[in-house]
């Protein structure tokens, strides 16, 4: 492919994500920020779904392992139940899953007549830990915390502001690798990451501090958002290296420009358990 060629197809590629961006963020505004928690709960479950589904296909498809879909796809429609359960039994819920799984993926590889392995419990194992009891803590946020509704931002800020800022100048200026798993990433890039998510969270928390009279840390603020960021690519660099692992490019090609659903939401689905930690104190 020539270089002209090649520079076509990458403006191609920026213009297919810009517009996807444009169209998909005021959906997921107005169900956050108008949908009751049971509309909050069928988008969780949607989401935990369809990137189950790009997960188990990531390794089935390549060989690597043959994880169990049918239990990702039962514990992800479970999500859609969240919202009869109140936060003391939804915490314990989920603690209890966590060996609950095991058991019961074990099970499933003893009476498999040796179709399951022992990787194939720790690759469905990761995933039940990776997306569904990850996502559920945008319920947990929205609904548990003191301004919940308002908080929740505070999540994409640190995770898609850290990726556009990262992106643009690690594209301009990086020079030194961040790590051997993703090479297109810089140590310059990572750096604006931190420092554009923090810009963009000081924007919002000037706004909502007038507009909703608020009396938010700047400060704290600043240091949380530093925090998230960096975890929110550390998840990216968890999700590349899963690609990696398998041989592939993108999870999936839902998102024209993007790629999956879960190449989409990777850095969001770390930040949240810590957000939930986090953003406590700023309220």
């Amino acid at each position: 492919m020539s270089k002209e060629k090649n520079k076509q197809v990458k403006r191609s590629k920026n213009t297919m994500r810009i517009i996807s961006a444009l169209l998909g963020f005021p959906i997921i505004a107005v169900l956050l920020i108008f949908g009751n928690s049971t509309v909050l709960d069928i988008l969780i479950a949607v989401v935990s779904l369809i990137s189950s589904y790009e997960y188990c296909h990531c390794f089935k498809s390549t060989k690597k392992a043959n994880p169990s879909k049918w239990y990702l796809f039962l514990v992800s429609t479970l999500l859609l139940f969240v919202h009869l359960s109140n936060d003391v039994a939804l915490k314990e819920i989920i603690i209890a899953f966590i060996p609950f799984s095991f058991l019961i993926l074990i099970i499933e590889m003893i009476f498999s007549k040796s179709k399951k392995s022992i990787n194939d419990v720790a690759i469905t194992m990761l995933g039940v830990c990776y997306l569904p009891l990850m996502l559920v803590f945008l319920a947990i946020i929205r609904e548990s915390l003191n301004e919940g509704r308002i908080l929740i931002w505070y999540i994409f800020w640190a995770a898609w502001g850290s990726d556009v800022f990262a992106y643009v100048i690690g594209r301009r200026f990086g020079k030194h690798k961040f790590s051997e798993i993703s090479p297109n990433k810089s140590i310059e890039g990572s750096i604006a990451g931190v420092i554009g998510s923090i810009l963009v969270a000081l924007v919002y928390t000037f706004a909502i501090n007038n507009i909703l009279d608020l009396r938010i840390s700047y400060i704290i603020v600043s240091i949380i958002m530093a925090i998230l960021s960096l975890i929110g690519q550390i998840g990216d660099l968890a999700a590349s290296s899963m690609k990696r692992y398998c041989g592939l490019k993108d999870f999936g090609e839902l998102i024209p420009g993007h790629g999956g659903m879960l190449d989409r939401i990777d850095s969001v689905i770390f930040i949240l358990p810590f957000a939930y930690i986090l953003l406590g104190l700023l309220v």
